[in-house]
């Protein structure tokens, strides 16, 4: 039977199949150790895991390997061992098996920063090619890599020519009847993996770990590049629409909130803050967007690190939000939940997305309200879209790029960090210090205009090669996360203390939350506390220290501000006020780009793109989710955050509207 499947013609292509398999095997065992304590071991999902992956390996190779079975079909006997079939055949040997190596040691390097085989964002960042070919050329011994791999290609090369594989496939007198049933196996079961099998058909286990290593990276990659948007109707469970928006409605009204037509599928409110006692106040407000700054590295958060004490004291003297949870797990990720307020929507962020611009943002609350309105970025602005986002919703830039906002249409002012402004620079952009300098420069520009001013500023230290100015904090430049995070820490600290001798500083509200979390991996499908990060809303003039412990997302974090800030504004958000929140109304929505939460009262319903739910019990002390009986209206409430963020995206529902 293996010499049916594999004639002497197809040698070659059998050998090509047996190292797939055997390098796919020896990764998923590398993946396996490293994360042993994590993942199940019990011994039949251990051996389940390893069985779907070999499967999900031989479906992949079969991609690779039909281009050429179908080659050695149609190529007539007499053309066998010519020059064109040598050139061919070594061509696409060498192509493939570099492809392989390569791709196995980027995976390796992609699981130590995500515990994830790949996903969409290593589709992103085959975008970005700029900032991730400098990120892992500053992070990983590139010459050294590029040499194992060189050596190891080399050494393949060698055994398949000492196994007679090249010689039996150029010597081979195999007739075409013979050609046809293994072109016809290989190409049925990449027919098969193509129209029946999706990526997520591995992930039968509860353990997200063993979800993952039953995966096939290749595959994996390819998935991703097919689904990276997600309409919510064709993959989600959904609900009568006008049921979804009485639930929502039903969520976001207050007293102080009325809609503006309430029989239409929209959530467009007017917001009454301010009243015979509350007068609205116009200080400037400076918004912080740390990179990756996860709750667990905060002493005031339960952590025993000491490498936080500048933030630790602001959430001492300020606001401090210590039940606050990301919406996902990216840079635009936060952008999105922070600028619109919005339940995360599956697949891309809305930053990234196509009919964009023209939102109502809260950016538009600040125009109405007569601000200037910039976003700092210390890198260049292209990546994931951030220029075109924010330029596109009235936003001025400042940012490291050389070139021009992306779209002619962008009318917004574009500044960049000049040379002689930056002190260090890595991958992602300048240090913090060197974009808060920038922000102190420009603040102090709009303050002699005699504008009130917004500055929404996006941070880059604490991001991998984890590099910045030598000398500035106890951990050294380059060894780690706990060094980028000390050193962010450090920036904000000699940012505020500079910002304190500027006339503008009284008057200025400094909003400081993180982007995401520094890792989202666990043992779970959604893992909370992966999610948990911190918030601060500070000015000594201003802000009354207080701790609050309500649950709450950072969708929430702007609508408080204008509440502290006594506005009366129009909302399209599904934010609410903090401060004003009910015990009820504490939920907080996170998820990834393809799964989607809701937790409430330590439960968590769990939406993904195969029409699916699970509803679990989050216990806080370890962090585990129990399944339990499933709640109807917890479903229903659940499925309406994310419907109608959905709807309203897709139907312009989210463009401001005069």
């Amino acid at each position: 039977m293996l010499n049916k499947l594999f004639p002497s013609r197809f040698s070659l292509l059998k050998t090509f199949i047996v190292i797939f398999l055997t390098l796919s095997f020896a990764v998923r065992l590398i993946l396996f150790a490293w994360s042993f304590s994590e993942a199940d071991t019990s011994v039949f999902n251990l051996i389940y895991t390893f069985l779907l992956g070999f499967l999900f390996d031989i479906g992949t190779v079969s991609f690779f390997a039909f281009p050429y079975a179908l080659y050695l079909l149609v190529m007539p006997s007499r053309f066998h061992g010519s020059i064109l079939d040598k050139v061919v055949t070594y061509f696409g040997y060498s192509l493939g098996l570099i492809i392989f190596l390569f791709s196995f040691f980027a995976e390796i390097t992609f699981w130590e920063e995500f515990k994830r085989r790949f996903n969409f964002i290593a589709v992103d960042y085959l975008i970005y090619t700029n900032e991730v070919v400098k990120n892992i050329n500053e992070s990983y011994p590139i010459p050294l890599l590029v040499g194992i791999i060189l050596i190891a290609y080399v050494i393949l090369l060698f055994v398949t020519k000492k196994r007679g594989s090249f010689s039996n496939t150029f010597k081979s007198t195999t007739p075409f009847k013979s050609k046809i049933f293994p072109t016809l196996i290989i190409g049925g079961i990449m027919a098969f993996f193509w129209v029946f099998v999706q990526n997520q058909d591995s992930e039968q286990f509860s353990n997200r770990y063993n979800n993952e290593l039953s995966k096939t990276g290749i595959y994996s990659f390819f998935a991703a590049f097919r689904n990276n948007e997600l309409p919510y109707v064709k993959f989600y469970k959904t609900i009568d629409e006008n049921k979804a928006f009485t639930i929502l409605k039903n969520k976001l009204k207050s007293e102080k909130e009325q809609f503006i037509h309430p029989d239409k599928h929209e959530i467009l409110r007017t917001v009454t803050n301010s009243d015979s006692l509350k007068t609205p106040i116009k200080p400037n407000v400076v918004f912080i967007c740390i990179e990756s700054l996860s709750g667990k590295f905060l002493n005031s958060l339960g952590s025993s690190l000491n490498i936080t004490p500048n933030i630790d004291s602001l959430a001492n003297n300020g606001l401090f939000f210590n039940n606050l949870f990301a919406t996902g797990t990216r840079t635009v990720r936060g952008m999105e939940a922070i600028t619109l307020s919005i339940s995360p929507t599956p697949g891309r962020s809305i930053v990234k997305r196509k009919n964009n611009q023209g939102l109502m943002t809260i950016g538009e609350v600040f125009r109405k309200e007569g601000y200037n309105r910039t976003f700092f970025y210390g890198g260049d602005g292209y990546f994931d879209n951030m220029n075109t986002y924010f330029g596109g919703n009235g936003f001025d830039i400042v940012d490291r790029g050389r070139g021009f906002l992306l779209d002619a249409s962008i009318t917004t002012k574009r500044t960049n960090i000049e040379d002689d402004e930056v002190t260090f620079e890595n991958a992602w952009g300048v240090c913090d210090e060197d974009i808060y300098n920038k922000v102190i420069k420009e603040a102090d520009k709009t303050y002699q205009d005699g504008k009130p001013f917004f500055d929404f500023v996006m941070t880059t230290s604490n991001h991998r090669p984890y590099t910045y100015p030598e000398g500035k904090v106890a951990i050294p430049s380059g060894t780690g996360r706990e060094g980028a995070v000390q050193y962010t820490d450090y920036a904000i600290g000699e940012f505020l203390n500079k910002a304190k001798s500027k006339p503008w500083f009284n008057n200025t509200i400094f909003v400081i939350m993180a982007d995401h979390c520094a890792s989202s991996a666990g043992r779970w499908e959604l893992d909370v506390q992966n999610y948990h990060i911190p918030a601060i809303v500070y000015n000594p003039n201003l802000i009354a220290p207080q701790n609050i412990d309500k649950l709450c997302s950072q969708i929430d974090i702007f609508p408080t501000v204008f509440g502290l800030l006594n506005w009366d504004y129009t909302s399209n958000f599904f934010g609410k006020d903090i401060l004003k929140m009910k015990a009820e109304d504490e939920r907080a929505l996170i998820g990834n780009y393809r799964k989607l939460g809701l937790l409430k009262n330590n439960k968590l319903m769990v939406l993904n793109e195969q029409k699916e739910s699970d509803f679990y019990q989050w216990n806080k002390d370890d962090n585990s989710l129990n399944k339990i009986q499933n709640d109807t209206n917890f479903l229903d409430e659940t499925i309406s955050y994310y419907q109608v963020a959905d709807y309203l995206y897709r139907n312009d529902g989210l463009k401001i509207k005069e």
